[in-house]
């Protein structure tokens, strides 16, 4: 079962979104700023991270740069999830480091879709 590690600060996303993970067979660990991202990525060693990019304390977009720098969580996959969906952010992400880039409102099967094309297969 993949572990990944939801970084989302509103909670009714964060709480809509673990379920239907759940439901796939993922387990689902969560954080709620970037700050915590950074640490949880160390200490759970999650398979993929679906990353926020507007959160409190740390941004995603700085989060993401702590995760990738670091030895021993730089190899961990990351989808950039936001909301604010304008010319250029795909790109922005994906130079902070974000594998993928997905829309909130999320539409599950499309993000299930970048989901299993990044984890390792099993």
């Amino acid at each position: 079962m993949a572990k990944i590690l939801l970084v989302e600060d509103n909670e009714m996303n964060r709480d809509m979104l673990s379920r239907r993970l759940v439901r796939k067979g993922f387990e689902v660990v969560m954080a709620v700023d970037g700050g915590e991202a950074v640490h949880m990525a160390e200490s759970e060693q999650p398979d993929l991270i679906l990353m926020d990019m507007s959160l409190p304390v740390v941004d995603g977009w700085e989060a993401t740069r702590q995760v990738k720098a670091s030895a021993t969580t730089g190899h961990i996959p990351i989808i950039a999830l936001t909301a604010h969906a304008m010319s250029g952010d795909k790109e922005k992400a994906l130079g902070a480091g974000c594998n993928d880039y997905d829309t909130k409102p999320i539409e599950m099967s499309r993000l299930l879709e970048k989901i299993e094309a990044l984890l390792p297969p099993s």
